[in-house]
């Protein structure tokens, strides 16, 4: 048995919940002016709850999810049949939850950083699933902030939330513009490093990771943008042997994010 109640059994497609949910899943202007995103699959519903992210209403396929997570009694759930949870589940067998979540804003002087705190910053990424994948990246080794900086991917996508397992829910993501996140970095006095080619580069080793520091990564066909050139402190080179000259920029993060923990490990 469930460990709550349903309070309707949705069975068509044109429910307006589910067309109002398909609609959140579907177009960033509803998620924006609804301030509303959706949350599919068990570990990730976990960890939003887990982060204090705040559940307006659930979406149960009750053969597939057979209570296997306690939900928050005080939130509405609506039991769905399986061809509507087909129509509504990007992975199809994605343990039979979709949750309906508030947008939660993180300001930038309201986060709490360690003494040496260790910021990524990602100046106007296109591509949901390399934020996803940099969101997983900064949760595995421990970064204390992202940035998106003029932001061209939204946040909230499904596909930004999908490919970061759950793990954008697990540290502090904030969506701002340059000139906001440069200032507070001068105030705090933190380092702005950068990962474009260029003749002053240093190797990513001689980084004093230790320290505080913060690494701009750009777009993934041009890089950063003018803005940042002349605000770095120093270049970073990621040492590579094969013929290519340059890595995706999720690949990019992993690695110079590995680099820190492993210096902060030393």
């Amino acid at each position: 048995m469930p460990n709550f109640f349903y309070i309707m059994y949705i069975e068509s497609n044109k429910n307006p919940k589910i067309k109002n949910l398909v609609k959140l899943l579907e177009k960033s202007k509803e998620r924006k002016n609804q301030r509303k995103f959706v949350v599919e699959g068990k570990k990730e519903n976990l960890f939003a709850l887990k982060n204090g992210f705040v559940p307006l209403e659930f979406y149960v396929q009750s053969h597939i999810f057979q209570n296997s997570i306690t939900l928050p009694s005080s939130v509405i759930k609506y039991e769905v049949s399986q061809s509507v949870y087909d129509k509504i589940a990007y992975r199809k067998m994605s343990e039979g939850i979709l949750g309906v979540y508030e947008y939660k804003t993180h300001e930038l002087n309201q986060v709490k950083l360690p003494d040496n705190p260790f910021i990524l910053i990602i100046e106007s990424l296109e591509k949901p699933g390399n934020l996803g994948a940099i969101c997983r990246s900064a949760d595995a080794f421990g970064v204390d902030m992202v940035v998106v900086c003029e932001e061209k991917a939204d946040i909230y996508n499904p596909n930004v939330l999908r490919s970061s397992v759950g793990s954008f829910f697990n540290i502090p993501i904030i969506s701002t513009k340059n000139t906001n996140i440069y200032d507070f970095l001068i105030k705090k006095e933190i380092p702005i490093y950068a990962t474009y080619m260029s003749q002053s580069s240093i190797i990513i080793q001689n980084v004093d990771f230790r320290q505080s520091a913060s690494v701009i990564f750009g777009t993934e066909h041009s890089g950063i943008s003018e803005y940042w050139k002349d605000k770095i402190e120093q270049n970073i080179l990621i040492p590579m042997k094969g013929q290519i000259d340059s890595l995706n920029v999720s690949n990019a993060v992993a690695i110079v994010c590995y680099e820190m923990q492993r210096q902060k490990n030393m």
